[in-house]
């Protein structure tokens, strides 16, 4: 704003100075005339009338220079204008004016800051901390392989003459199969859908080979995995996967198989673990299967009911057969006073619960019928009721 609001001034004084006459015209007239001069903003030298002691162009550099004199041009206006105005004579030219601070002697500071800065990006990207349990991968020019960098200090050439990828290798990882609210059906031996989710707990065991062996390592993880169940369950009936009864075996097969396989491609993965997290009929079915599986619970239940009575049964006659073994064991000893005590036994058993007493007449005490006497307390006390 500070240079326009200048330039405005200055041409606002050219065009006072171009409607004057005389001495106050800077580019023609001598310093008596009255005609104007022919030597313009687009003229080349002195007019006709003027010579070469007339006022001089005030935005040409030179100062008080005597000479030839031209018109000034609006290129070099700009030219010999600064940030404050126009430049001086002698002012530095048409370069910058900012010069760095010199040395002892005179030389320049400039190979000294470049020589440090270039040190410190040595430094910097040469030296590298790699974490307990993580690996690094070291190439050429961000393409060629160089070499496997284990825990610690280590150096390199600097960037980007070798470049270095760190990866953890320890970290267990999870992939869920196939993920949240998918479904996945399987079939089973029995010719039976099965929706079933499981995880894959895998980590890296050697990273060159995970990095540079296979174009998508996750994804053929996924897909042998996949594989490898399909072929597990298959092997299986519908109601030993719903149950859980072959789980365990189920399992270990997957893990077996996607290890030999993995390894077989030089994959660099360590499969860790399978782990089943869901097995459920397909969503369109669920309902019969929940009958189907409903009937069967009542089914066993009957079941262990059924053998729980004849269980029961059967230790009762196993008694009263060693029971039996035991008195005719007796009987043979002593056939008479085992007889006899037989005898007492069953009479015993069968008059307790008769209230009839048979006695003898002559010196026997009258029989008090106190079963009697008990049932008529006991049914006395409604019949009051209905008589009040």
């Amino acid at each position: 704003m500070q240079r326009v609001d200048g330039w405005r001034e200055r041409l606002g004084a050219g065009l006072k100075g171009l409607a004057m006459a005389g001495k106050n015209n800077p580019w023609g007239g001598g310093g008596n005339g009255d005609e104007p001069r022919a030597d313009g903003p687009s003229g080349d030298g002195g007019g006709a009338g003027g010579g070469n002691d007339g006022p001089r162009n005030p935005w040409l550099p030179g100062g008080g220079d005597p000479g030839k004199r031209r018109s000034a041009s609006i290129e070099d206006i700009f030219k010999n204008r600064g940030p404050e105005g126009p430049r001086r004579a002698g002012g530095g030219g048409n370069g910058p004016t900012f010069r760095l601070p010199e040395r002892p002697g005179g030389k320049s500071w400039l190979p000294i800051i470049i020589g440090g800065v270039a040190l410190i990006w040595v430094g910097v990207t040469s030296f590298h901390v790699i974490q307990p349990g993580e690996q690094a991968v070291v190439t050429w020019l961000g393409g060629k392989y160089s070499d496997t960098l284990n825990s610690g200090i280590k150096m390199t050439a600097p960037w980007p003459i070798q470049m270095v990828t760190k990866e953890n290798v320890t970290q267990v990882r999870l992939e869920e199969v196939p993920g949240t609210n998918t479904e996945k059906l399987i079939l089973t031996g029995d010719q039976n859908l099965v929706d079933l989710s499981y995880l894959i707990r895998w980590n890296i065991s050697d990273l060159a080979l995970y990095q540079y062996q296979l174009n998508d390592p996750r994804n053929a993880l996924l897909e042998i995995g996949e594989a490898a169940m399909r072929a597990a369950v298959a092997r299986q009936n519908l109601d030993t996967v719903l149950t859980g009864a072959g789980r365990a075996e189920i399992e270990q097969e997957v893990r077996e198989r996607m290890q030999a396989r993995l390894d077989s491609y030089r994959s660099g993965i360590s499969v860790q673990g399978i782990e089943i997290n869901k097995v459920d009929p397909p969503s369109q079915v669920e309902e019969a299967f929940k009958d189907v599986s409903s009937a069967q619970q009542d089914a066993d239940a009957a079941i262990n009911r059924s053998r729980a009575v004849a269980q029961q049964t059967l230790a009762r006659a196993q008694g009263d057969a060693s029971e039996f073994n035991d008195i005719y064991e007796e009987y043979r000893m002593a056939p008479e006073v085992t007889r006899r005590r037989l005898y007492y036994e069953t009479m015993e058993q069968i008059l307790s619960k008769t209230d009839k007493t048979i006695v003898e007449t002559g010196n026997v005490t009258p029989y008090l019928p106190l079963p009697e006497l008990r049932r008529r307390a006991q049914a006395q006390p409604p019949q009051q009721q209905e008589g009040n």
